[in-house]
């Protein structure tokens, strides 16, 4: 059998760059994107060093020609689409609702949300014509909870979860899975931004009933658990990753 054509939004940091080199090492091809070239080279650079085929394109996910164009080129690299993981994303503009924008709003829903209709929208074009796939999405506890100073980031997350159920609907009869991964605090970049300082961040932690943030590799293992054949009764879910956060 084939090896699977993986293909990565938002690639380039965090869980998408755990992910991309999890599927690597895996076996997987996969096609990476992101809006920085250089950063999207040297990562290819790392996954074809674990043997595996690997190309970069450069996307931005709120822009449909680029995501048209992402999904087009892995499918005429690869011959076919076999998993796509939905990871681009922005923490929005923390702060009280009050002081949110029509311009912080879009920042945020055009990436999180458009970005993620976008992506859907043309790798279900193509899995539906296969009859098989698995899209993964990104969400987080916060698309199922709120949270304080993240009323945009909160309200973006909830509408992935919604469009994650959708999809799923109508991707059953083709066989083409779609399910979201919602992982709770992970030891990223965003994780210390979003807290601004390290005590702000120990408190979030405390409330993680296993008494520690996750970390990226443990959230790519759950992303190739709910892609693999393993999973192939699971879709329309949204599988928690979190310590415990969300079991009271």
């Amino acid at each position: 059998m084939a090896a699977p054509v993986v293909l990565i939004t938002g690639a380039l940091t965090g869980i998408g760059r755990a992910t991309a080199l999890a599927f690597a090492k895996d076996g997987a091809r996969v096609v990476v994107s992101g809006r920085r070239n250089e950063e999207g080279e040297k990562l290819v650079a790392e996954l074809r060093a674990t043997g595996a085929e690997a190309e970069f394109v450069r996307a931005d996910v709120r822009h449909e020609d680029d995501v048209k164009n992402l999904v087009e080129k892995t499918v005429a690299r690869f011959g076919r689409l076999d998993v796509a993981v939905n990871h681009a994303g922005t923490d929005g503009t923390v702060g009280p609702i009050t002081e949110q924008t029509a311009e912080s709003y879009a920042a945020t829903f055009d990436t999180n949300v458009l970005g993620t209709i976008l992506s859907m929208k043309h790798e279900m074009r193509v899995m539906l014509a296969q009859g098989s796939g698995s899209i993964v999405n990104l969400s987080s506890t916060m698309g199922q909870r709120g949270a304080p100073n993240a009323s945009l980031y909160t309200a973006s997350k909830h509408a992935v979860e919604g469009l994650t159920k959708v999809a799923a609907l109508e991707g059953a009869a083709s066989s083409v899975r779609v399910n979201a991964i919602a992982p709770g605090p992970v030891e990223t970049a965003m994780l210390n931004r979003f807290t601004g300082n390290a005590e702000r961040k120990a408190a979030l932690v405390a409330g993680v009933p296993l008494k520690r943030a996750g970390t990226p590799d443990e959230i790519a293992d759950a992303i190739l658990f709910v892609s693999s054949g393993k999973a192939s009764f699971i879709t329309g879910q949204i599988i928690n990753v979190n310590g415990g956060k969300t079991a009271s």
